[in-house]
């Protein structure tokens, strides 16, 4: 599980994190993203669009590594799963959920705040997990003082996290992609001014 994942992201440092309404949005953004520089995406499943999207981006743009994101159940995993996603990220994690994950074959990112969230999910044998929400919770300082007790874990910082403040994060060593939704700001996406979306890739991609 933890080489898929290491492979996922060995090339990219920056995950954007989308919230998909429509098949034209979907298509637009993630060849959009793609010319930036930025091939893994993540889609989450907090629109009624969001594995629809999967499905359909799967289809028409094969070679775009597509994560689903915000997976909180097992049957939302087993969909996410069934819908072409290439990883699933989630926010949290119960038991059952770890189960889940532990038992598939697709690669998994469980997300975690506290030390004992992310020694239950080592339990379930997971050491590339999602620290969220990053900045609220101590952000750098947080995964600097987590690297002494649990040097065997990299994480996945989401939540707040910026172009202003995605490099201190990206030079730990205990951080190996960043994730946000900066890069498809929703004022730009309603205008379809996917030449400025283009360039925040760029930018990000560049990290």
């Amino acid at each position: 599980m933890t080489k898929k994942i290491d492979d996922i992201f060995r090339n990219t440092s920056v995950i954007p994190i989308l919230s998909i309404n429509s098949l034209a949005d979907s298509i637009s953004i993630a060849k959009t993203l793609m010319s930036g520089g930025l091939n893994v995406i993540e889609v989450t499943l907090r629109t009624d669009y969001g594995l629809q999207a999967i499905k359909e981006l799967k289809s028409s743009i094969p070679e775009l590594i597509i994560g689903a994101g915000t997976v909180t159940t097992p049957d939302q995993f087993e969909s996410a799963n069934k819908a072409g996603a290439d990883f699933i990220v989630s926010p949290g994690h119960t038991r059952d959920l770890l189960k889940a994950a532990s038992e598939g074959n697709i690669p998994t990112i469980p997300g975690v705040s506290t030390p004992s969230e992310a020694m239950l999910a080592m339990d379930f044998g997971f050491n590339r997990l999602k620290l969220f929400p990053a900045e609220t919770i101590g952000g750098v300082n947080f995964l600097r003082a987590i690297n002494g007790p649990f040097p065997e874990l990299k994480f996945c910082a989401t939540g707040g996290i910026t172009i202003d403040n995605a490099s201190q994060y990206l030079s730990l060593s205990n951080v190996f992609c960043v994730g946000g939704s900066w890069l498809t700001p929703n004022k730009l996406v309603e205008l379809e001014k996917w030449k400025d979306i283009e360039l925040l890739a760029i930018e990000a991609s560049n990290l």
